[in-house]
């Protein structure tokens, strides 16, 4: 029997705290936990809040990642009718086979052995940033002397991207993320930034180097060589996300810290724990603000309600890292709490490449930015903190930092 349900609900965007998500969806988690949603497109799909529905739904092969099909909860960047293979090497958008050819020639690149092995480079990369702030001495802004260009170089390192061309990319990106750019302008930026990669792709066929970018080119891996089109859309993925996530997740941690003196205590005192905090400041943190959406390929019940085929479902990964069913005293920062299977990273056959990165760099430079300056503190209230409400992934715009000289 299909569960009768209120009127569509509008995706939820005022946060109380700058830490937590929307309130409302407790509410629907509680009381409507597979929720009708209007979408700004003018259709109606679906909202899951439940940690639970949530896994479920990233793993059901009844459901496709072709955003294409999908409506979108936030603004989204068109497709221009004549362009040819749009998605080629973008696999945020690709079911199997297509995923899973892409996936499994990039498995083997992003390993947790050899992310560790970066470990000494990104120490170096950590220590000279540190330096420089010390150098310049308080005030600093967190975001752009040690967040951002962090993980940039290292993503750039990875896969043979020019440092150089940093404030490009990082531009075209910040356009890309922003939900209040027009959309000729975000246009613009994808356009750029597609033209960039696909210059470089063809510079690293020419003068191939050590790179990611020029080893899949040259294809000599089982998967085979990839075309242009193809190792330029998963040169975009990568360099985006590379910098992009984990430039968000250092500043909005260690604003979380600061605004948590006994959390930090706790790190501070037993840094050998510094992988759990880890986990927890993803899962209490979860900067995908919105979540991520799939279609439904065929008609599906999900706790009783009839998902038809070809409608959107919206999986909040927020609220189900928030979810008191399955996590204790969801609403606490808690750094000793132990693994708890959330979804910051999402689940299933999409579960982001890059985590082992990420993981490895949140856990040499939060560190070392800690052990560095053991004054550190905010040089503005922390309602003057600017917060990324504006952009796709969340997160502070900037975060002011001073400590004792």
């Amino acid at each position: 029997m299909t569960t009768t349900h209120p009127a569509a609900v509008t995706l939820p965007t005022h946060r109380g705290c700058p830490f937590d998500p929307p309130q409302e969806y407790e509410r629907l988690r509680t009381h409507d936990p597979v929720a009708r949603l209007a979408f700004p497109d003018g259709k109606t799909g679906w909202l899951l809040t439940r940690h639970e529905d949530v896994r479920a739904l990233l793993a059901d092969p009844r459901f496709s990642s072709d955003r294409l099909r999908a409506s979108s909860p936030v603004r989204r960047i068109p497709f221009r009718p004549d362009e040819v293979e749009p998605r080629s090497g973008m696999l945020l958008s690709l079911d199997p086979p297509d995923h899973t050819h892409y996936r499994r020639m990039l498995t083997r690149y992003f390993t947790v052995r050899r992310m560790r092995a970066l470990a000494p480079r990104i120490e170096h990369i950590t220590a000279e940033h540190l330096d420089a702030m010390e150098r310049s001495g308080p005030p600093v802004d967190l975001v752009q002397a040690f967040a951002l260009p962090i993980p940039s170089l290292v993503i750039c390192e990875l896969l043979g991207v020019p440092y150089a061309d940093r404030g490009m990319f990082q531009r075209w990106t910040k356009t890309l993320l922003s939900l209040n750019v027009p959309e000729g302008t975000a246009l613009a930026a994808r356009d750029a930034l597609h033209d960039y990669m696909l210059a470089l792709v063809a510079d690293k066929r020419a003068h191939p180097d050590d790179g990611l970018l020029s080893e899949l080119i040259a294809g000599e891996g089982p998967e085979g060589e990839l075309n242009d089109r193809e190792a330029s859309g998963i040169g975009r993925l990568l360099l985006v996300a590379g910098h992009e996530t984990t430039a968000n997740m250092l500043a909005l941690g260690t604003f979380a810290l600061l605004t948590h003196p006994d959390q930090l205590r706790a790190l501070r005192e037993h840094p050998e724990h510094i992988d759990r905090a880890i986990e927890e400041l993803l899962r209490y943190l979860t900067i995908v603000q919105f979540g991520t959406v799939r279609v439904a390929l065929e008609d599906v019940e999900i706790d009783g309600h009839h998902i038809r085929a070809g409608e959107t479902v919206l999986a909040s990964l927020p609220a189900a890292n928030r979810d008191p069913e399955h996590f204790e005293r969801p609403e606490e920062l808690d750094l000793t709490r132990p693994p708890s299977q959330h979804v910051a990273f999402g689940h299933g056959i999409h579960q982001c490449l890059g985590q082992q990165l990420a993981r490895v760099e949140m856990e040499v430079a939060l560190p070392a930015l800690l052990r560095r300056f053991p004054t550190l503190r905010l040089a503005v209230p922390p309602e003057q903190v600017p917060m990324r409400h504006d952009m796709a992934i969340y997160g502070v715009h900037a975060l002011p930092l001073t400590w004792d000289v």
